[in-house]
């Protein structure tokens, strides 16, 4: 008897570990605050880190090494030495390229307008029908987001429920006084991310999005001259882009995450090609002009 239930705890500790969806790393900073009490920090990381693993985000099972791989970094900025904390949330998640050990940065994000309340030992409460708190719900909303790119790059606009779902966290969140959930609090913001999301006028950055990884980056380690041309095909989208219109955030997230690694893509094309490649990206990310600028040198 006593084997069978620890066969059957076992089975069902296997069962809770399979069913996450994120290999989140989560860190708390807090090096401006002065305070004797750095235990309440660890706390909040392990309750930040007990949340985002402990539930399921996807409707689909992953496997272990299929867990998507994403950082939290939240810098504590002030605290009250109660309850109210202020700070800033860096968010980063990549996706593996097929046959290489290389990996990808496909979103990252610094989200400065993160205000909450949060006591020590207390469990983060979330529900996808209201608003119960602004930690779980920003979270819960970047949860949603890291799994729409990931899906996004592997199927052609895979990503649409869970940007929906991100959609539906933004709406809840009208009702609090926090900032970053309404379009006139700034251009930048966790409203304007998700609005991109369902806009179609970024449809072409999304499904630039799946070729670029399907068609690109994928290739890469069997065919990297294949793998460069198809990307070159798809790099007019990008010029494409109003990135003067207002709450335009996706596309500079985008460049944000990508520039560097479009540039070391095309580092090995030939000096006629990587003109093009130069000419291409300067006019659609020219806040990123001077590293693309690499690809003038031979």
């Amino acid at each position: 008897m006593r084997k069978l239930l620890t066969l059957f705890v076992f089975t069902l500790l296997a069962y809770k570990a399979g069913a996450q969806d994120l290999n989140a790393r989560v860190q708390v900073l807090a090096p401006k605050v002065a305070t004797t009490n750095r235990r309440i920090f660890s706390s909040l990381e392990t309750a930040m880190r007990e949340f985002l693993a402990g539930r399921k985000w996807s409707v689909d099972q992953f496997a272990n090494n299929e867990k998507i791989d994403c950082n939290f970094l939240l810098n504590v900025t002030s605290w009250d030495g109660a309850s109210n904390f202020t700070g800033e949330l860096q968010v980063q998640s990549s996706r593996p390229v097929f046959n290489s050990s290389y990996t990808s940065t496909i979103f990252t994000i610094n989200d400065k307008d993160v205000d909450f309340t949060y006591t020590e030992g207390q469990t983060i409460d979330y529900s996808n029908q209201n608003f119960q708190s602004n930690l779980s719900s920003i979270m819960a909303y970047y949860a949603y987001i890291i799994l729409g790119f990931d899906y996004d790059s592997f199927s052609r606009y895979g990503g649409t429920p869970y940007f929906a779902n991100a959609q539906t966290v933004v709406i809840n969140a009208q009702t609090s006084a926090y900032k970053g959930w309404k379009a006139f609090d700034n251009n930048f913001n966790r409203y304007w991310l998700s609005e991109n999301l369902g806009n179609k006028t970024y449809i072409p950055l999304r499904n630039f999005i799946y070729e670029y990884h399907r068609n690109g980056l994928d290739l890469m380690a069997d065919n990297p001259s294949v793998a460069r041309k198809n990307i070159l095909n798809q790099l007019p989208i990008l010029t494409q882009l109003d990135r003067q219109r207002l709450g335009a955030t996706l596309p500079t997230l985008f460049f944000t995450a990508k520039s560097d690694e479009l540039v070391n893509i095309f580092s090995a094309s030939s000096p006629q090609e990587k003109a093009g490649v130069y000419n291409l990206l300067l006019q659609a990310d020219p806040s990123n002009g001077p590293k693309y600028a690499r690809l003038q040198k031979n």
